[in-house]
């Protein structure tokens, strides 16, 4: 029986899934934003913001394509410094926030791309999922703050047709042409913060 049992427990150990090796960080909000750009009447881009991003990663240092990460933006810290066109932006003709109070990201495959990663994953945006591949830069080397947490970041970018989530306001221009453009550039800057173990409770009864 011990025969037996000595490769079982091997193979058990080796199909282990890889995210025992995983270290878990969360986002840390206050250091982390969503940017975006986009086209305006033809001529310029304008730029906004989102500045609040949560959610967690779970970092493989041994197989880095094993990692996952998950992101929520939070849709109702649009801003454009355009007050007006911040509160049209939030309404219904667009990210309609009362709705959709918030984008998500879920990764779905991670591979490598030279020193950086292209993460491909599930973009859930005004009610509507597609699927997008970030570049990403970084993650960083983990790095100790001044109070003792533990850091490392990363940059991704993403190109989008807002009209693929239902965003299709416009309006043409006596010029030729649209007022918004179809295509989003994206940037989200992460900084990330590990998990710290749970501080263990003794069970010295003496």
């Amino acid at each position: 029986m011990k025969q037996f049992l000595k490769p079982a427990v091997a193979a058990l150990v080796f199909a282990a899934p890889s995210f025992a090796f995983a270290t878990e960080y969360d986002i840390d909000a206050a250091h982390s934003s969503a940017q975006f750009a986009v086209k305006h009447m033809m001529v310029s881009n304008v730029r906004g913001s989102f500045s609040k991003v949560t959610g967690t990663a779970n970092i493989d240092e041994k197989d880095i394509t094993k990692s996952t990460i998950e992101a929520s933006i939070d849709a109702t810290t649009f801003n454009t410094n355009d007050t007006a066109r911040d509160e049209h932006m939030r309404g219904p003709e667009f990210f309609d926030t009362a709705k959709y109070p918030a984008l998500t990201f879920k990764s779905t495959k991670v591979v490598k791309a030279g020193k950086n990663l292209k993460v491909s994953g599930e973009l859930t945006m005004h009610g509507v999922t597609k699927p997008v591949v970030l570049d990403v830069e970084g993650f960083t080397t983990e790095s100790k703050d001044p109070w003792g947490n533990f850091k490392r970041g990363g940059t991704a970018t993403t190109k989008i047709n807002r009209k693929d989530f239902g965003l299709s306001w416009n309006k043409v221009l006596e010029t030729g042409g649209v007022a918004v453009g179809e295509e989003v550039s994206i940037t989200i800057d992460l900084q990330l913060t590990k998990k710290q173990a749970p501080a263990q409770t003794s069970t010295d009864t003496k």
